[in-house]
């Protein structure tokens, strides 16, 4: 069954007023079998615009991920977040099709994984077909993969781009490089002029946080 995903991007007005909402969400998430994935860490704004701190987490199936944003706990949490931050939030489906072939050796693995958050408008899907096709071999390289691609997502607040995508890298490096690279950059150039993307390169949490 594919996972499910929360992932809220948030700009905080508040440090101070916000730190109740997050210590009441963090105890209510250490019982609700979720997984932490993001939440801070070195990033970059790769394509188009990004709120200010963006969060991952991975639930059992994206029924669980919605049930736990709608789960009295949650609700409770909510409010002391509303005065001390904006945020657009979603929740999606994981993705278990064929991922991007392997090509040479794998970056190494680090404590903490990178990952692409990418958010998308196609304008012209005929068009971006070609740059679809052309992405896995970079990212193959680079030892990425896929954790969500396309599949059921419900904006829960504010708002967001029609269809998204998550890949995770065995580093925040290799992420980046693999952004940075020539043969992602040739495969970007297909997709420019047929969607509009915003797009977030960023570290993940340690391992076993």
């Amino acid at each position: 069954m594919p996972k499910g995903y929360w992932i809220p991007h948030l700009d905080v007005s508040n440090p101070d007023g916000f730190q109740a909402y997050r210590s009441k969400a963090d105890a209510w998430h250490e019982h609700n079998g979720s997984m932490l994935l993001v939440r801070g860490g070195r990033c970059e704004v790769a394509d188009g615009e990004m709120r200010s701190r963006n969060v991952l987490r991975q639930f059992g199936s994206f029924d669980e991920a919605l049930a736990a944003y709608r789960s009295p706990e949650y609700a409770a949490a909510r409010p002391l977040r509303a005065p001390h931050a904006q945020c657009d939030f979603l929740i999606v489906e994981g993705f278990e099709g064929a991922q991007p072939e392997q090509i040479g050796t794998a970056p190494v693995a680090a404590a903490r994984k990178g990952y692409w958050i990418a958010h998308v408008d196609v304008t012209d899907p005929e068009g971006y077909k070609a740059y679809q096709a052309a992405n896995g071999a970079p990212i193959g390289q680079f030892g990425g993969r896929f954790l969500v691609r396309g599949g059921r997502q419900e904006v829960v607040e504010g708002k967001q781009r029609s269809r998204t995508a998550v890949l995770e890298f065995p580093s925040y490096e290799a992420a980046l490089s693999c952004y940075r690279s020539p043969a992602y950059h040739a495969a970007k150039a297909l997709r420019l002029g047929n969607a509009e993307v915003d797009l977030i390169v960023i570290e993940g949490v340690e391992a076993g946080h």
